[in-house]
């Protein structure tokens, strides 16, 4: 029997009173009649009735909408739930709703802004006056307008604009290639493109406007581009229109918000790209606004005075995460850039700066700061920070550990699970909970979340399929352009009909936190023993040598197959027999024997998406055999140069 991990952090008394989370069960018991006293046992409700549970999310946090209310639910069927037929609303009017005009609501900066305010009062008349520039451009409720842009305020007033017409957003960041974007963009048919000339990273300038003439000539359907000229602020480009120009042409125009039912999409989110052309994922105005609004009060605790930070560009669901802080009564803060840039202390410079109080970023970035040394509180003021949140992939124990040693042992860390599917994370914080070492305190409120074996029973304290076996109103409305659906339900309901399945590993213990064990389609099993890739990970970024990894199952005729390892050494580290040795004993305490490697090689870098995920099944594929060109889209990737090196050992191996 597993030992219980420590507790790294508990609430105090006064944290669980001043929660929104008691808020809102002392709201439910006075309200509903629902007498709940601890997270279990509301989370147990949550998915036992969704239609009281959502519909009481409607209503404690007081959206405005119009129409006649009937079920909350219509249809329980996955795929196809009906929520809330009959009711018309608007994700961007919820969030103006009740906002001082003084009250600070966006605090921005990146490599080439120091930080700025925006009190929500200016933010009215900015999104106004690109709502009103807009309409003169004449879209309307359904268009879609697509945004290369930066992680930058403008993006948040478009985005807000968009959504208050009734209009479709989505949006990719600059690093984004010409056919990456156009494998997105052009399957949506946007009438309008908002784009950036060029931006700031790491110190290096990257020039644009070369991207953007290809892609305006890639989609026949734009009839409007605006130009952001943000790297160079005299940059102009024939046939479009600045930024300035279009807030100009709706000037002084008073903020309206075209309520829209409940199932009409916001915005359209893709699938990393890795295979194929990306999936373009449309979510609704009403899913998202109900699951947002639960996410950002109750699992995140956002509260009045609260500044929200997260690390991301506007290529990653985790925008449209951060955006939904302007549901809550906190400021959120936006950055572009570098997060290594100057140093590894750039992000933690922002949140004294910027007094952030919950600082979320990637795993990945944990680890980094690990690796290089970094010392948060160090000559930094960071009295105001008392949460921070990881995600994109399993945190290590390690990671816990750094935390609480370097930043604080009164930080309540939440580390999540979810997918851009969803938009939203399906386990992760609970305010009200202890801090497991190592594990995801519980299952979001409103997701049944599951893990089951291959047969479909479920697990306790033991890795399964993560599944979802109740709906929950941010799945996918539909993948654009699946006339028929096929598409969709290969994605997610192939394996267990009705029932969604996301693709992870996921042990849920008797405790009802959870450890995600990584991606379940790249899982590697031997002998009946399964271990998710993140395991060996952790196991052996333990090496101070090591600072970066893959590792790929590779079938072999007659075998269980080879598992091959690359790692990225640390400057003037050499991957001699005593650093094999170590790689093989971490593994092998770590997992299990049966998971050694049985190859290790050194490599410059490890290919990654532009959202930072490891492709292990393109690698895997290529070193079968297959065709690069038909497994991994090279513009979806941040380093194509990093997969060439596969190509090539591939190719050498077949001659």
């Amino acid at each position: 029997m597993p030992s219980t991990p420590d507790i790294l952090w508990r609430p105090t008394p006064a944290a669980v009173e001043s929660s929104n989370l008691t808020a809102y069960t002392d709201w439910l018991r006075a309200e509903r009649d629902v007498d709940v006293t601890t997270y279990p046992e509301l989370w147990q409700w949550s998915v036992d009735d969704p239609e009281a549970f959502w519909s009481s999310i409607l209503d404690h946090f007081e959206v405005p909408y119009e129409g006649e209310r009937t079920v909350a639910l219509a249809s329980r069927e996955m795929p196809g739930a009906e929520w809330f037929p009959g009711i018309r609303l608007n994700w961007a009017e919820r969030a103006f709703q009740g906002k001082p005009d003084d009250q600070v609501a966006i605090l921005h900066s990146s490599e080439l802004r120091g930080l700025e305010e925006i009190a929500w009062g200016e933010l009215r008349a900015q999104v106004a006056a690109c709502a009103a520039g807009l309409r003169s451009l004449g879209v309307e409720e359904g268009d879609r307008v697509v945004a290369y842009l930066p992680n930058l305020a403008e993006a948040v007033v478009a985005f807000l604009a968009v959504a208050s017409l009734g209009a479709i957003w989505s949006s990719a960041s600059p690093d984004f290639g010409t056919g990456s974007l156009v494998d997105r963009f052009a399957q949506i048919e946007p009438k309008v493109l908002i784009a950036v000339d060029g931006y700031r990273y790491g110190g290096k300038d990257f020039d644009r406007t070369d991207v953007v003439r290809h892609l305006r000539e890639a989609m026949p359907t734009l009839e409007h581009t605006v130009l952001l000229p943000y790297l160079d602020p005299e940059a102009r480009m024939e046939g479009t229109i600045t930024w300035e120009e279009l807030l100009a042409s709706g000037e002084g125009a008073g903020l309206t918000f075209t309520r829209v039912p409940f199932d009409h999409p916001l915005w359209v989110l893709y699938s990393s790209g890795t295979t194929g052309l990306p999936k373009a994922i449309v979510q609704g105005q009403g899913g998202m606004l109900l699951e947002q609004l639960k996410v950002i009060h109750l699992q995140v605790d956002a509260k009045p005075g609260d500044r929200l930070f997260w690390f991301t560009t506007t290529g990653w669901m985790m925008w449209n995460f951060l955006v939904s802080g302007l549901l809550s009564e906190a400021a959120i803060v936006l950055h572009d850039g570098n997060p290594g840039h100057p140093d590894m202390g750039a992000l933690w410079d922002l949140a004294e700066e910027a007094g952030v109080t919950t600082l979320g970023a990637s795993a990945a970035w944990i680890s980094a700061c690990m690796k290089a040394g970094v010392e948060p509180g160090a000559g930094r003021d960071l009295s105001r920070l008392r949460a921070v949140g990881s995600t994109g992939s399993p945190l290590a124990p390690e990671g816990f550990d750094w935390i609480y040693e370097h930043v604080g042992a009164d930080t309540w860390l939440f580390s999540t699970s979810g997918g851009t599917d969803l938009c939203t994370a399906f386990v992760g914080g609970v305010p009200t909970l202890p801090v497991y070492r190592g594990e995801l305190q519980g299952r979001a409120l409103g997701a049944s979340v599951e893990a089951w074996d291959p047969e479909g029973r479920p697990l306790v304290g033991e890795v399964g399929e993560l599944v979802i076996t109740e709906p929950m109103p941010s799945m996918p409305l539909f993948l654009w352009g699946d006339e028929d659906g096929s598409r969709y339900r290969e994605s997610y309901f192939e394996m267990f009909p009705g029932i969604w399945r996301h693709g992870d590993w996921i042990e849920i213990t008797d405790r009802g936190t959870a450890i995600i064990h990584g991606r379940s389609d790249s899982t590697i099993n031997r002998g009946g023993i399964r271990i998710g890739t993140a395991e060996i990970y952790r196991a052996v970024l333990e090496s101070e040598e090591i600072l970066d990894a893959l590792v790929v199952d590779i079938p072999r005729e007659g075998t269980d197959g080879v598992i091959e390892l690359f790692v990225v050494l640390r400057e003037g580290a050499a991957l001699d027999d005593d650093l094999r040795r170590t790689l093989a004993r971490r593994v092998r305490e770590r997992c299990s024997p049966r998971h050694v490697p049985d190859d290790v090689t050194a490599i410059a870098a490890v290919p990654r998406t532009l959202s930072g995920k490891v492709v292990e099944v393109p690698v895997k594929r290529i070193l079968m055999g297959a065709d690069p060109a038909k497994v991994v889209s090279r513009d979806s990737l941040a380093n194509p140069e990093a997969l060439d090196w596969f190509v090539g050992l591939a190719a050498g191996s077949a001659a």
